[in-house]
C-alpha cells in the first residue's frame, strides 16, 4: 500500500512502484491548523493564503510589460486576453490545488512518479527554463523600481535583487502563516496603488467593458497576437501549477476522504477571490496604459521607465508615477516568494535534490542577473523592456509541459479516485490545454517564417 493514500496501492493509483514517498516543503508540510469545528468563516480563514501566493505570479512585472505594451499600442482591445487567461488560471490552479491535497503528491512529484526518468528530467529543465524566465523579469522590475524611486543604476539594481534570498529565508523562519501575512500586505498596496491611478485617468466605462469582448484581430494581427501570448505567459504560469500543489498541503486538513473534499472546496475559494484580484490588477495596468497613453497618441509605451515619466504629467496628478513604482517594487519583492518556493518545489520534485533556501535563490538570481547585466551594459534600458517582454513569451513556451501533465492526473481515476474531475471539466481543461499549445505554435511559426 502507498503510505501516502492508503486506500490505494501503486499499481491500482497508478504511480510507479520505485516512487520516492516525501513530504512536499515538508518543514511546512500540515503545519497550519484547521478549526475542526465552528463557523464557515473560520475555516475559509485558514485556507486563506495559499491563493494570494500564487496570485502574486499573475501580476509580477511581467505582467507590467506586456499589459503596458498592449494597452499603450491597442487600447482596450487586449483586456478579452486578460480575462481569457485569468479564467484559464482559476481553472488550472483550482486542478493543481486538487492534485496536491488528493494524492499528497505536488506536481512535480507526481510526474516522477508516473514518468520515466529521461522524461522528468526534460520537463524539470522546461520548467527552470520557465522559473529562470520568471526570475529574469523580477529582476529587471526590481532594479527598474530602485532605479526609478531612489536612482539607483539598473546594472547595481539588478545585484541589490540578488540579496533578497535572506528575505525569504527571513520569513520562512517567521513561519508559514507570517509568510503569507506579508505577501498579502505587499498585494493591498499594490492594489491601492491602482486604483488612485484608475480613478486619476478616469477611463470611459463602455469602452472598458467593450475591451473585455473577444476580437478577431487579435488572432489576424501578428503584433497583437505575439502581445496576446505574452500577456497568457504572463497571466497563466507554468511554475505556480508546481507552486499551488504543494504550498495547499501546508494546511492541517485531516487526510481521508471528507477532509480532503473540505479542503478542495476551500483551496478553490481561497486562489478563485485571489485570482480576480490579480485579474484587477492587470486590467488595471492596461486600462491606465490606454486611457493615460494610447489616448493621447503614444502608442509606443512599453517601457516601464518611460511610463513612469509620463503617467504624472498626463494624468496630472503628482503622486502616480510615484504610486506607479512603488507597486512595481511591491510586486518585485512579492515574486520573489513565488520563484524561490516554486524553485525548490520543482528541484526537490523532480530530481529529489535539496538546496538550502538561501542557495537555490542565490543559484536562480545569478544565473538571470547575467543577461540582464549584458543588455542593460550594451543596450540600455530599451534592451531590457524588449528582455522583459521577452521572457514572458518564454513563459508561454514552458506552459504545455506543466498544463498537459496536470489535466492528465487530475482526469485519470486510478490516481485520484472519487476526486477525479468530472468528464465535462475535463473537456474544458483540454480545451485549455490545446489553446494554449496552439497559441505558441502559432507565435513560433510567425517568429520564424515571418
Amino acid at each position: 500500500m502507498d503510505a501516502r493514500s492508503p486506500h490505494l496501492t501503486p499499481d491500482a493509483a497508478g504511480w510507479r512502484a520505485d516512487a520516492p514517498i516525501t513530504k512536499s516543503l515538508a518543514e511546512v508540510n500540515s503545519t497550519v491548523a484547521i478549526p475542526a469545528a465552528g463557523r464557515w468563516w473560520r475555516r475559509l480563514l485558514a485556507f486563506v493564503g495559499p491563493g494570494y501566493l500564487v496570485s502574486v505570479g499573475y501580476m509580477d512585472p511581467g505582467n507590467w510589460a506586456t499589459d503596458l505594451a498592449g494597452g499603450s499600442k491597442f487600447g482596450y482591445t487586449l483586456l478579452s486576453v486578460i480575462l481569457l487567461s485569468n479564467l484559464m488560471a482559476i481553472l488550472l490552479q483550482s486542478l493543481a490545488a486538487r492534485l496536491g491535497i488528493v494524492t499528497d503528491r505536488d506536481l512535480a512529484q507526481a510526474c516522477r512518479a508516473t514518468y520515466s526518468p529521461a522524461v522528468n528530467f526534460l520537463l524539470w529543465l522546461a520548467c527552470e527554463a520557465a522559473i529562470i524566465a520568471c526570475d529574469l523579469a523580477e529582476v529587471i522590475g526590481t532594479a527598474i523600481a530602485l532605479k526609478l524611486l531612489f536612482g539607483i543604476p539598473l546594472i547595481g539594481g539588478a545585484l541589490l535583487a540578488a540579496l533578497d534570498a535572506f528575505l525569504l529565508l527571513l520569513l520562512m523562519n517567521r513561519g508559514f502563516r507570517f509568510l503569507e501575512a506579508f505577501v498579502i500586505a505587499l498585494l493591498v498596496v499594490i492594489a491601492v496603488c491602482f486604483v488612485v491611478q484608475i480613478a486619476a485617468a478616469a477611463p470611459p466605462v463602455a469602452e472598458v467593458l467593450h475591451g473585455f469582448v473577444p476580437k478577431t484581430e487579435i488572432f489576424t494581427n501578428s503584433e497583437m497576437l505575439y502581445i496576446a501570448i505574452g500577456i497568457i505567459g504572463a497571466t497563466v504560469m507554468p511554475h505556480n501549477l508546481y507552486l499551488h500543489s504543494s504550498i495547499v498541503q501546508t494546511r492541517a486538513y485531516e487526510r481521508n476522504d471528507t477532509g480532503r473534499r473540505e479542503a478542495i472546496k476551500w483551496a478553490t475559494t481561497d486562489s478563485t477571490i485571489a485570482l480576480m484580484l490579480a485579474l484587477f490588477i492587470n486590467a488595471a495596468i492596461l486600462v491606465v496604459a490606454a486611457a493615460t497613453f494610447h489616448k493621447s497618441g503614444h502608442p509606443d509605451v512599453a517601457e516601464i521607465g518611460q511610463a513612469f515619466e509620463l503617467l504624472s504629467p498626463l494624468l496630472g496628478l503628482g503622486i502616480a508615477s510615484t504610486l506607479f513604482a512603488v507597486a512595481l517594487l511591491a510586486s518585485g519583492l512579492n515574486s520573489t516568494v513565488t520563484a524561490t518556493l516554486a524553485g525548490q518545489i520543482v528541484m526537490e520534485g523532480f530530481l529529489d535534490l535539496r538546496l538550502p533556501s538561501w542557495a537555490r535563490r542565490l543559484l536562480t538570481r545569478g544565473i538571470a542577473i547575467i543577461p540582464v547585466i549584458i543588455v542593460t551594459a550594451i543596450y540600455g534600458e530599451r534592451g531590457t523592456a524588449d528582455l522583459l517582454v521577452f521572457s514572458q513569451v518564454v513563459l508561454s513556451m514552458q506552459l504545455p509541459f506543466a498544463v498537459i501533465p496536470l489535466v492528465r492526473f487530475v482526469s485519470d481515476r486510478r490516481k485520484m479516485g472519487q476526486f477525479a474531475i468530472p468528464v465535462s471539466v475535463a473537456a474544458i481543461a483540454w480545451i485549455v490545454a490545446g489553446v494554449i499549445v496552439t497559441l505558441n505554435v502559432k507565435l513560433l511559426a510567425d517568429t520564424l517564417f515571418g
